[in-house]
């Protein structure tokens, strides 16, 4: 009678134990069938490009006629837009291109990868740094893979447009150097280390190119944009309490995501109140990642500086 109640515990520990080791295992998404494994990297690449990189808000059809400029349905990912229209003062002619499998389908994975990592497209040229390359190249590796994923699987957009052209040389557009890091050395954090994970989404979504106008006011805001019809300049995100974001609260912080990026503030004519700030991506992201880019900024030094977001 002890020995067969001796046998049912060990097997039961025995059965415990390998549970427990499919539970902790780090490649434990191999359990997940190649197609599930798949499915949960190009809905990771989705986020990315749609919520936190917002890729699609250069490369698709805008309407800015309205609040934040949303993308027009049917055209995600097909480019188009003219920059040298938009800017006057722009030295060339430049449109943003399509990056749906009509373009890409020619495209190997680590040419893509270049690109976004590196700035240096299929044909060896180096792309002007509107391109947040040097953004990208923080990305995680698997990061840059779901991203792939994903643009590998958009409805195709059948659109071409000229190549660009360049009054003055690539390098006179700023932006420094080329990434010199490997991204496949890069890795995620945890997404339960808010601060961590919130300084890792700041990284990659571009925040700091219009929150950081130098290097005195970092993430102090006050960077000017001039285009057609208005005229706006970023907030100070640092946890100053006058003229930062001290006083906000974690509620507060999301309820200004969510507010501005609703259907009813987004599908009004703003005239000379509209912004440049990507409001319809960045306000579908997480609770949990806004909350973590929340944490991150009340890590950094106040800085005082007052900003006035639409000057007459």
């Amino acid at each position: 009678m002890l020995k067969r109640i001796s046998i049912a515990i060990i097997s039961v520990l025995v059965v415990l134990t390998v549970l427990l080791n499919a539970c902790n295992n780090d490649s434990g998404i191999s359990a997940l069938s190649k197609e599930d494994s798949l499915k949960l990297k190009v809905d990771r690449g989705s986020y990315l490009v749609h919520s936190v990189t917002h890729c699609t808000m250069c490369h698709s059809q805008l309407d800015f006629t309205k609040f934040s400029f949303p993308v027009i349905p049917g055209t995600e990912g097909g480019g188009g837009i003219a920059l040298h229209e938009f800017d006057s003062t722009f030295p060339g002619k430049l449109y943003f291109p399509n990056i749906t499998p009509y373009k890409l389908k020619d495209w190997t994975d680590g040419e893509i990868a270049r690109a976004i990592t590196h700035g240096i497209n299929k044909d060896g040229d180096t792309l002007l740094p509107i391109m947040p390359y040097h953004d990208f190249s923080r990305m995680a590796k698997e990061d840059v893979e779901s991203v792939i994923a994903y643009l590998r699987t958009m409805d195709t957009v059948d659109t071409s447009y000229p190549k660009r052209q360049l009054f003055i040389p690539v390098a006179m557009f700023g932006g420094g150097p080329l990434p010199d890091n490997d991204y496949t050395t890069n890795t995620r954090p945890d997404s339960t280390d808010k601060i961590k994970n919130g300084q890792y989404l700041i990284s990659i979504a571009g925040c700091e190119g219009c929150h950081s106008p130098d290097t005195t006011k970092h993430f102090a805001g006050g960077f000017e944009e001039k285009s057609p019809g208005f005229t706006v300049r970023s907030g100070n995100l640092t946890p100053d309490s006058a003229t930062g974001i001290g006083a906000w609260t974690e509620e507060m912080f999301i309820a200004k995501f969510r507010s501005n990026s609703s259907p009813e503030n987004v599908n009004r004519e703003a005239g000379k109140y509209n912004t440049i700030m990507p409001w319809t991506f960045f306000g579908t992201m997480t609770d949990n990642d806004l909350k973590s880019i929340y944490a991150y900024l009340r890590t950094m030094p106040p800085v005082k500086n007052k900003v006035v977001k639409w000057p007459e």
